[in-house]
């Protein structure tokens, strides 16, 4: 399914991002509101848990599209699809409301298309 293709492409390249913020490189502007540059140590740890739970999000979508067959993976796909769906509509949101010229330009899009794919995908599902 083309959704889940392209939802994950979108969210390898924030959960990339999200590693890049733990590794403590200055991309601080284009994630969490865009309050630092470079993240202070306790907010790496949380970059890098988000980018676990993104890469997780990624195996849930592409099983859910029917990209992968993943046995354990298979009786929850489609609901957490729909949760990442959610998630990533009010994740859009905020990236619109954020200070950050940037994460608005660039996080706000990105989230919405992503939001679309899991959404598509677990309806298709």
């Amino acid at each position: 399914m083309i959704t889940a293709i392209i939802g994950s492409a979108a969210f390898f390249a924030v959960a990339i991002l999200y590693m890049l913020l733990a590794l403590g490189l200055p991309y601080g502007d284009l994630a969490m509101g865009g309050k630092y540059k470079v993240m202070p140590k306790q907010m790496r740890a949380a970059c890098a848990v988000s980018a676990l739970v993104q890469l997780a999000a990624i195996l849930f979508l592409l099983q859910a599209g029917n990209i992968i067959s993943v046995d354990f993976l298979k009786n929850i796909a489609k609901g957490a699809c729909y949760f990442f769906a959610c998630y990533l509509l009010v994740n859009t949101i905020m990236n619109a409301m954020s200070k950050s010229k940037k994460e608005k330009l660039v996080m706000t899009p990105l989230s919405f298309v992503t939001a679309i794919c899991f959404l598509i995908t677990a309806i298709n599902s």
